[in-house]
């Protein structure tokens, strides 16, 4: 019994469709399912648009625990235009992020971290 050539067509596209399938269903469970969520506190130090054809908005965050010792850097990554704005103005300044951490994201082009900040808040120094 041979094997016809649409045949043989039909079954690739049906195998190509599904693995793109399956593959939309992880990206849209690890981007909605948040592994934990938190605050830090810390002075606001950079915020940059980034990539060659994804462009994502990274930012990083110097975290001072007391006064004289080294700052650690929260590197993060912004999705909500309405949240670029709004770090843009308070940038050098103390703030509070809002984040929530993804794992398992399959590509830097949903962004460089895996930490996704959702709000801030400025806080009086």
């Amino acid at each position: 019994m041979a094997i016809s050539k649409q045949r043989v067509i039909v079954v690739l596209a049906g195998l190509v469709v599904g693995v793109a399938l399956i593959f939309a269903a992880y990206v849209a469970i690890a981007l909605s399912w948040s592994y934990s969520t938190g605050e830090r506190a810390g002075y606001l130090q950079k915020l940059s648009s980034k990539g060659w054809i994804c462009k994502t908005w990274e930012g990083e965050q110097s975290l001072v625990s007391l006064p004289g010792a080294t700052p650690e850097k929260f590197l993060f990554t912004v999705r909500s235009p309405e949240v670029v704005a709004q770090l843009n103005a308070a940038m050098g300044k103390r703030v509070t992020l809002n984040y929530e951490q993804h794992k398992g994201l399959p590509t830097s082009c949903f962004g460089e971290t895996e930490y996704f900040v959702t709000g801030m808040k400025e806080v009086a120094p």
